[in-house]
């Protein structure tokens, strides 16, 4: 006989992984029910039983005003759930192959505080088959249960955009799914619960999956369209952004713009389903082509800058620049994936002595993950180049003017990002 599910009201959820996608989730659920928010860095656990977010996604009140949410770090602490909500990261490897070993690590976790009729659900991004290939194994193995018929398992994707203050995580609409229709409809309901904006209940896992993985896909493909356009137009000697300022006068015309694609989704999401997509023997042009491009973004951004500098006679390798960002994204300190290394290291193959200033970044994680030590403070007048990497209002707020403080006299402004009035900068994409 199949093991029932859980009760509504004996739900006591665990959330695994206490990021970006893990905290705000652990939040919600912890303003309702009993949720325990496990992580394994200690550390980590013991900021946020301060009320303290260094992602700066959930802020102090919003900590204290979810009374059913506690913290651990203790492993045996889970024994006490029934729900496992599985929120860790899926990066790539070197060779931007799928790099699983969180998604197992946590799988293993799960697996040994895994009891009959509890639900496994996973959030985070795989390619279609990942959850029931690679982690109900795993989940089996380490319980001495029966999929489907002891446990059971659910993947709802998750969307949360790092930084953005008006699509939450419950103001998104969510995509559900689980591994029976009863688990479905348990899990659907799981986050009716919660979200306001609603839930798409997918048929089956594998759906769920693919659909997760292709959102981001399709924004890498369109930015490397745009993205190609500017490297073709530079060539042409014609300002990509009034190219696109003109097209876009169309009503259907899609307004990406083009840039440096980093991120713990976008840059690394298309290489999960092209995995998927090399164990069946299907070769995908279109998405690999359009990596390539963005890949190659930040020596273009560097080539471009180095040509500036050598316009004025001057020589790279005696230069002096400042690179202003090195988050992915505007507003927000997630350092995930981001490409401003890119920049900076093809920069610094010509010889300039690249400074990076970033006030939203923590400057031990920096180094830690790039090697890179973060000037607090830079001095004015200092700089042969200035880059704006990242569109922080703080920067955008000091305008060009502001910006060319920085520099010496006759010193190069390019703005990757575009935020800037054309005629006051000296490059951008």
């Amino acid at each position: 006989m199949n093991a029932p599910l859980p009760h509504r009201d004996s739900t006591r959820l665990a959330i695994i992984g206490l990021g970006y996608v893990g905290l705000p989730l652990a939040v919600a659920f912890g303003r309702q029910r009993p949720t325990l928010g496990f992580d394994i860095n200690p550390a980590r656990v013991s900021e946020l039983q301060r009320h303290e977010d260094q992602t700066l996604e959930v802020t102090p009140d919003q900590l204290r005003a979810a009374a059913g949410l506690a913290f651990t770090a203790d492993p045996e602490r889970l024994s006490d759930c029934n729900v496992f909500i599985v929120t860790v990261p899926t990066p790539i490897d070197a060779y931007k192959r799928p790099d699983l070993t969180p998604l197992e690590s946590a799988s293993r976790t799960a697996g040994r505080a895994l009891k009959r009729g509890d639900v496994v659900v996973y959030e985070s991004t795989v390619y279609p088959g990942a959850t029931e290939e690679v982690c109900v194994p795993i989940l089996e193995r380490e319980s001495g249960l029966v999929f489907n018929r002891d446990f059971h398992v659910g993947y709802s994707p998750e969307r949360i955009n790092p930084g953005d203050r008006e699509h939450r995580l419950e103001t998104i609409t969510k995509v559900t799914s689980g591994s029976s229709p009863a688990a479905a409809d348990f899990v659907d309901a799981l986050y009716k619960s919660i979200i306001t904006a609603g839930t798409h209940q997918a048929s089956s896992i594998r759906v769920a999956e693919g659909a997760k993985v292709i959102e981001n896909i399709q924004r890498d493909v369109n930015i490397a369209l745009v993205n190609e356009l500017a490297l073709l137009f530079d060539r042409l000697g014609m300002d990509t952004q009034e190219v696109l300022a003109a097209a876009g006068t169309k009503w259907n015309f899609l307004p990406f713009r083009p840039g440096l694609v980093g991120g713990h989704c976008i840059g690394v999401d298309p290489y999960y389903l092209t995995h998927k997509a090399q164990q069946v023997g299907f070769h995908t042009d279109v998405i690999l082509a359009g990596r390539r491009t963005n890949d190659g973004m930040g020596p273009h951004v560097a080539r471009r800058v180095v040509r500036l500098i050598q316009q004025r006679e001057a020589h790279p390798a005696h230069c002096r620049v400042l690179v202003l960002g090195l988050a992915f994204k505007e507003n927000c300190p997630d350092l995930r994936n981001t490409r401003v290394v890119d920049v900076v290291e093809e920069l610094r193959a010509y010889g300039a002595d690249v400074d990076v200033h970033d006030p939203w970044v923590d400057a031990d994680q920096a180094m830690h993950e790039y090697g890179l030590r973060l000037v607090d403070a830079p001095e004015a007048g200092d700089y042969d180049a200035i880059i704006l990497a990242v569109a922080h209002d703080r920067f955008v707020s000091l305008g060009a003017s502001g910006l060319r403080r920085w520099g010496r006299e006759g010193a190069t402004l390019f703005d990757v990002k575009g935020v800037l009035p054309r005629a006051d900068v000296d490059g951008r994409l």
